[in-house]
């Protein structure tokens, strides 16, 4: 009679085992890239499609409880200007410049955008917003003012531009320019 246990309990787990594997094949968790960064939560590859979260494909998220989301990431080209000259690369030091943004194919009305800076440190450093009201403008230009940057270290410096859906959450980045310092 123990023997008819132990073969119904290994029949049992066997089974488990089996289905478990199973799952794991058609629900496979995977490492997803992006821009040369490695996506915090990856994703799954579910019957031979790549599902990643939403918020990890950049832009402003929407979910409305309904099973319906959004994402807002409209074409946005930056462009640097030292006096009348473009510029990429720097050398280590005070540069006094301002940031050109083109924003492009924006489907839904915004509250604010900014431009900011970001060490290769990682510390992000404030250059200008402005509100826009919820206004909903498809093509515009934003300008920063002139201003200067101490660029105290070799490495990138990332250029953000950021929107803001509305006026009671956070800024999302939708595009950044790469300055490259150098010594």
């Amino acid at each position: 009679m123990r023997w008819k246990k132990v073969a119904l309990c290994v029949v049992v787990f066997s089974l488990m085992g089996s289905s478990l594997l199973f799952a794991d094949a058609v629900n496979q968790k995977i490492r997803v890239w992006s821009n040369g960064k490695e996506m915090a939560d990856g994703g799954y590859l579910i019957d031979g499609k790549a599902y990643i979260p939403a918020r990890e494909a950049g832009g402003v998220v929407n979910w409305d409880g309904s099973g319906k989301v959004t994402i807002l990431k409209p074409n946005v080209q930056i462009i640097l200007y030292k006096g009348d000259d473009v510029f990429g690369n720097v050398n280590i030091g005070k540069l006094k410049f301002k940031v050109l943004s083109q924003v492009d194919s924006l489907t839904d009305s915004i509250a604010a955008v900014k431009v900011a800076i970001t060490d290769p440190s990682g510390n992000l450093k404030d250059i200008q917003s402005q509100e826009l009201g919820g206004s909903k403008k498809e093509d515009f230009w934003f300008s920063t003012s002139e201003f200067t940057y101490d660029f105290k270290e070799s490495g990138k410096y990332r250029v953000g531009f950021y929107i803001k859906a509305s006026k009671n959450v956070d800024y999302v980045l939708v595009s950044e320019k790469v300055i490259t310092a150098l010594d």
